[in-house]
């Protein structure tokens, strides 16, 4: 594990469980409003956090996204940073206990490759399907949305931060459904089996 980053470092001051990794991918930035909703979510739910944030498009590098006084009222107990974040390193951490992802197949099987439960804000694409697939298998919540307009307030943001990552009694049932995924996830004889069952049914079409 890479010590010199400095999410590592902050992770490592840490206690074990007591943080959300929030990221949400680069393919498609938030709007300001919509960082602000997260970052005031985040701030209610009183979770620690670090949070990988990509700056919207349009604003300038010099502004600031987040909401005033945020980082002051949030020191000690969350990280923002918009540079790199070595993202496998960071999940594999005994400081992480919850992921916050837009649900982007890759994101979601490096989360459950680490055991952790999951805060769910998709965006685009299969990530909806994927969110809903996990939701339904008890592995953590969506964030509420909007059914006309598909947006979301810093209440319901920190509702489901809350109860994947703070209340025991809905926690506790989301760790242990993460970690039974885990051990799909991290079966490589499993997987490898699938492709050669998937292998061999192809083959049995061109010959037959």
């Amino acid at each position: 594990m890479n010590r010199d980053d400095a999410t590592v470092r902050w992770l490592d001051a840490q206690p074990p469980k007591s943080a959300v990794y929030v990221a949400l991918g680069s393919e498609v930035p938030l709007r300001v409003e919509q960082v602000h909703e997260m970052a005031q979510g985040l701030e209610m739910a009183g979770a620690r956090f670090l949070w990988a944030l990509r700056p919207p498009r349009g604003v300038p590098d010099d502004m600031d996204v987040l909401p005033p006084g945020f980082q002051e009222r949030t020191h000690g107990h969350g990280l923002v940073t918009m540079g790199w974040v070595p993202q496998n390193t960071v999940l594999a951490h005994g400081a992480v206990g919850a992921f916050l992802t837009h649900c982007g197949r890759s994101s979601l099987i490096e989360g459950l490759l680490y055991g952790h439960p999951l805060i769910m804000l998709p965006i685009s694409g299969d990530q909806g399907p994927n969110a809903r697939l996990m939701e339904g298998r008890k592995v953590g919540l969506q964030v509420p949305r909007d059914e006309d307009d598909g947006s979301f307030n810093r209440k319901g943001f920190a509702k489901a931060v809350r109860a994947v990552m703070v209340e025991e009694d809905t926690r506790r049932v989301f760790v242990k459904n993460a970690m039974k995924l885990q051990e799909v996830v991290a079966d490589k004889e499993l997987h490898e089996r699938y492709i050669d069952e998937f292998v061999q049914q192809l083959r049995s079409y061109t010959t037959s």
